[in-house]
């Protein structure tokens, strides 16, 4: 008879689970947007800024004799507001934290956590911004070209077509064409994968092979330019939209958006932080718990409207 430590005979002693010491982390995408922001600087106080602008001159034809006439220079204000006050917060008993192998790994996740989820906010807030710039189902013209239509593929999703009509309302709108920047909806970039006419457009470059074997990505940006824009690929553009204009209709509707990123007052959104991302941190000795939060103050408002293209494309279309 076995007289040494058994399975069958020391069961308590094995532990029925057992877990690792690694946590599983969420996957991640990449933010974008606040590369693309003419951040306001001098913002001494309060919470409203005001920004004077000034418009062009003009010509006219000069007659002997005749007087000259001064003209006054168009002038206007643009309001622009810091009215977002966002935190994230958490805590971590202090029983938990005598109780949990894990307990250190997760209360040092806090502060990078708390930091992403404010970042995807400002990231969402940037884009809906640009969107709540123009006009709802219209077409918002800009020296007689469309700023907002519904995309021209099949389906109402995008096609190249909207890439170039997109360059050509920035042109017509006296838009830098430096820096051209795209952000789309990743079911626009499943539209343009199985577009029929991708091949005859990108055979004779051999890239509908290359996009075959490797697709039309890598990260969240595609590999290559289209119409002359970098393009991206985004989860935090405005969705839900339901509009029609010119006679097309999106019901699940998604903003896409075209710009230059040329820097400086180029930039379609302007922003400003009152308060940068702060960590804040203490325990709570009534309720036995450490208490841990970040916090941040900012405003963003669509400036350029001439340097905002936006094409809806509806996402329902990925099957």
């Amino acid at each position: 008879m076995a007289s040494g430590f058994t399975v069958a005979t020391n069961e308590h002693f094995i532990r029925g689970n057992v877990y690792s010491k690694q946590i599983t982390s969420l996957l991640l995408d990449d933010l974008f947007a606040m590369k693309w922001i003419h951040m306001l600087t001098d913002f001494p106080d309060g919470d409203t800024f005001i920004m004077p602008s000034l418009g062009e001159a003009e010509t006219a034809d000069f007659a002997e004799g005749a007087a000259i006439k001064y003209n006054r220079l168009d002038t206007g204000n643009f309001p622009f507001t810091i009215d977002q006050y966002k935190y994230s917060a958490n805590s971590v008993s202090a029983q938990f934290k005598q109780d949990s192998m894990w307990a250190s790994q997760i209360e040092a996740a806090f502060v990078p956590r708390q930091h992403r989820a404010l970042m995807e906010g400002i990231e969402a807030r940037i884009f809906d911004r640009m969107n709540a710039g123009q006009t709802a189902s219209g077409l918002n013209l800009i020296n007689t070209a469309a700023h907002r239509w519904v995309g021209s593929g099949t389906n109402e999703t995008i096609a190249h077509k909207d890439f170039f009509k997109a360059r050509f309302a920035l042109t017509k709108a006296q838009v830098p064409k430096n820096n051209l920047v795209a952000v789309v909806d990743p079911s626009v970039t499943y539209a343009l994968e199985n577009q029929t006419n991708a091949v005859n457009l990108l055979s004779p470059m051999r890239k509908y092979e290359d996009i075959n074997t490797n697709g039309l990505t890598t990260g969240f940006m595609f590999r290559y330019n289209f119409a002359g824009f970098d393009v991206y690929e985004s989860n935090y553009l405005p969705k839900n939209i339901a509009e029609t204009i010119d006679g097309k209709s999106v019901t699940v509707g998604v903003a896409n958006f075209f710009f230059s990123a040329t820097p400086g007052d180029t930039l379609p959104v302007v922003g400003a932080f009152r308060q940068m991302p702060t960590v804040y941190s203490k325990f709570n000795p009534d309720l036995q718990q450490d208490e841990l939060f970040t916090i941040c103050r900012y405003g963003f408002k669509a400036r350029r409207l001439e340097n905002i293209i936006t094409v809806l494309t509806d996402t329902d279309q990925v099957t």
